[in-house]
């Protein structure tokens, strides 16, 4: 039975690489219900990343239902939050043409690093604001010329999975600003496409989705019978990207204030009035408004890398309740795991090296190192990876990081949360409650509706759990630091050597 729920409500989706998700809060904030429904991603062949759209669309449609089978009434407003990079080829019904291309697509490597060694690759970077590499949609649909041209010639736009799902809605291709800036396409100061992208693409703007801020709303004009929850009235905001919607929701718009996550992979990302330019570690900028910019750097090797020490390489079958355990095997081992370093790019790395061939590394086995060694060894190389973004991102933006809004998986676990406040000495608030992202586009979408979101945001962030750095511990890890960047400057020869062995 739907809940005698009177009040208005708002709809947050994020749809993500794995899963789409939907959380439902009332005008103060307060998370009413909540939907998940996961997809696979398919690897047809090496360094392919590919997921059918539709399944996205399904997804969607399932959360929505689900949400507003628990009221009532229809929601006041639905905000979308997405997955960046992703393209695809449609044709003019909006039909996809091929499988998504994702953000973990390294097919277009290749592209990526002969443009980024050009000085033609600086100049896009400057105006667009995303990186050279194999993620940006830019190279990927420079290699669909080059290497699908039959496929390249048959597509009408050229789109991602949000722009797939706005047009199942509204049949129209439109694409927000923030979608837009992550394309590598996109102008990020005058907020249109970027002749010298498109150009290089061998594209026009017809081929690609009309930009609109993250504000720009449109309504179902009749009743839809897929989503019988929703009226005429529920306003449809467009959104943005879930990195950028992750800061709104996580307060982290302020200078001095960044936002971090560890979930699949990990991201370090600042608000900021305008970009924050670093072509050597390529840091990115997004936007996430008309006002503000999201900047910062993002790694491949978050949870995954953990995931695969724990169960791949160290063989341990455990489940949810039983890492518990695991981690109070880490708790024995002091800071720095007793010489053991790790370079976690077991998935290659983007910032701040952006180097697909590098692989991960241990550094400093002795007799003396046990599991426990490797564990902690392997958590401590994650904290350091985004520590080494962190470092850039101060660098590019000159405005010292003094609080880290925390989100993701990791945080169930206060050794690892300790030990990232440890490693990089600032003060970490925990955030608690729904999905960062989806929270952010509900906050969005409250903005479009003109209510004031930021006595919410601070309200919740006075609820949060605060982590302070241990200073003794920081000590140690400053001194090991600098080994740890530097091992990947003495090993990227040899890397590359191992990778064209293709053993």
């Amino acid at each position: 039975m739907p809940l005698p729920y009177t009040l208005n409500y708002f709809i947050g989706i994020d749809l993500g690489t794995g899963s789409t998700k939907a959380v439902a809060v009332d005008e103060a904030g307060n998370t009413l219900c909540t939907a998940q429904y996961h997809y696979k991603t398919q690897s047809p062949q090496p360094g392919f990343s590919e997921q059918d759209a539709d399944l996205i669309w399904n997804a969607f449609k399932k959360c929505v239902n689900d949400i507003t089978g628990c009221f009532d009434r229809a929601p006041l407003a639905i905000s979308f939050s997405s997955a960046m990079h992703s393209i695809m080829p449609v044709n003019e019904q909006g039909v996809a043409l091929s499988n998504a291309m994702l953000w973990a697509d390294s097919r277009s490597g290749d592209i990526a690093r002969a443009l980024r060694a050009s000085a033609e690759g600086e100049h896009i970077y400057h105006n667009t604001g995303t990186a050279v590499y194999a993620m940006s949609p830019l190279c990927k649909i420079i290699w669909l010329r080059q290497n699908a041209p039959a496929l390249f010639q048959s597509a009408y736009k050229f789109i991602s999975i949000k722009e797939y799902v706005w047009y199942k809605l509204f049949g129209v291709f439109e694409v927000d600003h923030s979608i837009a800036s992550a394309t590598g396409l996109f102008d990020i100061l005058q907020l249109e496409w970027f002749d010298g992208s498109l150009s290089l693409a061998g594209i026009t703007p017809g081929k690609l989705s009309s930009p609109v801020n993250t504000g720009h709303t449109r309504f179902i004009e009749n009743e839809n019978s897929l989503l019988p929850g929703v009226t005429a009235q529920t306003a449809f905001v467009i959104g943005a990207s879930d990195g950028c919607c992750a800061n709104l929701g996580g307060n982290a718009i302020r200078p001095g204030i960044a936002a971090l996550t560890i979930g699949t992979s990990g991201a370090v990302r600042v608000g900021s009035k305008q970009p924050a330019y670093n072509y050597r570690a390529m840091t990115f900028n997004y936007r996430l408004n008309r006002d503000t910019f999201i900047c910062g750097g993002a790694v491949n090797n978050g949870g995954a890398a953990a995931d695969w020490l724990i169960k791949d390489f160290l063989k341990l079958n455990i489940d949810s309740e039983s890492y518990g355990a695991v981690f109070r095997q880490i708790d024995t081992v002091s800071a720095g795991s007793d010489g053991l370093i790790f370079l976690p790019y077991l998935y290659a790395e983007r910032a701040p090296v952006w180097d697909a061939k590098s692989s991960g590394a241990f550094l400093g086995i002795t007799f003396k190192h046990q599991q426990q060694h490797f564990l902690r060894a392997a958590l401590e190389g994650i904290c350091f990876a985004l520590y080494n973004v962190l470092n850039a991102v101060e660098e590019s933006s000159a405005v010292p990081v003094e609080e880290i809004v925390v989100s993701g998986g990791f945080i169930s676990s206060p050794v690892w949360v300790q030990m990232l406040a440890d490693i990089t000495g600032k003060r970490l608030v925990l955030l608690q409650g729904g999905d960062s992202s989806a929270m952010g586009a509900i906050y969005l979408a409250m903005e479009t509706l003109g209510m004031n979101v930021q006595e919410m945001l601070d309200r919740e962030t006075a609820k949060s759990t605060v982590v302070q750095p241990d200073t003794v511990r920081h000590q140690t890890y400053s001194r090991i630091f600098p080994i740890y960047k530097k091992l990947y400057t003495d090993l990227q020869e040899s890397m590359h050597q191992m990778h064209a062995l293709n053993l």
